[in-house]
């Protein structure tokens, strides 16, 4: 494997990096810049191009109070100078409060719930991705998530600790705070 191999092998882990962290921190414009303009998503509960794509993204989590996205194994294979097939290992975690409404409720059925309990979601899957280098950048062309499990139930987190310091799904979390004081955003 030359050096220009993994360079490229990094830009594209990189990229699914990026993803995982755009949706974390509700940073639609890094989650858009994981993707080609004209990319095709199919989500499942969404198919169909990146701008309506980040438009079911935002509302869709615009009531998800905690989302961690774990990007593990990820395979690499070229089909040529500029076009690769990577799968990618997915592990994700949210949690809807009751203001999620019918989202919340869907995802348990006819179980009962509290009026003002939050439900755990877990989802293990697989990103099917064609990614493609155009004017020297990779990103996405195509994806399709491939579901293995999913999992819902009520959250029956602890507190987070006054002491600690708690997640923000913005630009003011703690990472935010430190990439402005290091100039890097």
């Amino acid at each position: 494997m030359n050096d220009m191999r993994l360079e490229d092998r990094q830009q594209i882990q990189d990229q699914a990096m990026a993803y995982a962290r755009g949706v974390d921190r509700r940073d639609w414009a890094l989650v858009r810049s994981a993707y080609h303009p004209d990319a095709h998503d199919d989500h499942g509960a969404y198919k169909g191009g990146v701008d309506g794509f980040i438009e079911w993204l935002e509302r869709r989590h615009a009531h998800i109070a905690h989302s961690m996205h774990f990007v593990t194994n990820c395979l690499i294979e070229f089909a040529g100078p500029d076009r690769a097939l990577c799968e990618t290992y997915y592990l994700a975690q949210q949690t809807m409060g009751p203001e999620a409404g019918e989202s919340r409720l869907m995802l348990l059925g006819d179980r009962k719930l509290a009026p003002d309990a939050s439900v755990l979601m877990e989802v293990a899957g697989r990103y099917v991705d064609v990614f493609e280098r155009r004017n020297g950048h990779w990103a996405i062309s195509d994806r399709t998530v491939v579901f293995e499990k999913v999992r819902a139930s009520e959250d029956t987190s602890l507190p987070i600790s006054a002491d600690w310091v708690p997640q923000r799904r913005d630009a003011d979390d703690r990472l935010g705070q430190m990439r402005r004081k290091l100039g890097l955003s």
